[in-house]
């Protein structure tokens, strides 16, 4: 799986908000905190913002906030939000593609990354990142010596 820069960036800004919660954050601080280019990044609120993550507040005190409580947005919902379905096979729905012969079981490969994605990606909350503890099941997929090996 590749995590693109657009939502590793999204998820880093969304926990930086839920960081400062009830107080607008700025652009440009949230950039400065995560390290994110901030041209980059008033694009990716914006994203943010249509799929009703975050709202943005103008004025002198304005800047960005939470539309939802932190416990309740999972990083599957982020990466959605910026870069469309967690899995797709040549930009499409693994359920609409089929291969002849014997590469038909190809199919149900794709349908199960997407579900190992899923158990993943919508387990983990902003909230879960903020309070630096990961569900019990996500966590143990990180204590297998094979999670930390690359290959």
């Amino acid at each position: 799986m590749r995590v693109s820069a657009r939502a590793d960036y999204a998820v880093r800004a969304l926990t930086e908000l839920a960081a400062r919660s009830g107080e607008p954050v700025t652009a440009e601080s949230i950039a400065r905190a995560q390290n994110v280019p901030l041209k980059f990044l008033l694009g990716i609120l914006g994203e943010l913002r249509r799929a009703g993550l975050v709202r943005s507040q103008r004025g002198p005190s304005g800047g960005y906030l939470l539309d939802r409580d932190p416990g309740k947005i999972t990083v599957a919902d982020v990466m959605r939000a910026v870069d469309g379905p967690l899995a797709s096979v040549q930009d499409a729905k693994p359920e609409d593609v089929s291969y002849p012969g014997p590469a038909a079981r190809l199919q149900d490969v794709w349908i199960a990354v997407r579900a190992s994605l899923r158990a993943v990606l919508e387990e983990v909350t902003i909230g879960h990142l903020l309070a630096g503890k990961l569900p019990a099941s996500v966590e143990a997929l990180t204590r297998s010596e094979d999670a930390w090996e690359r290959r």
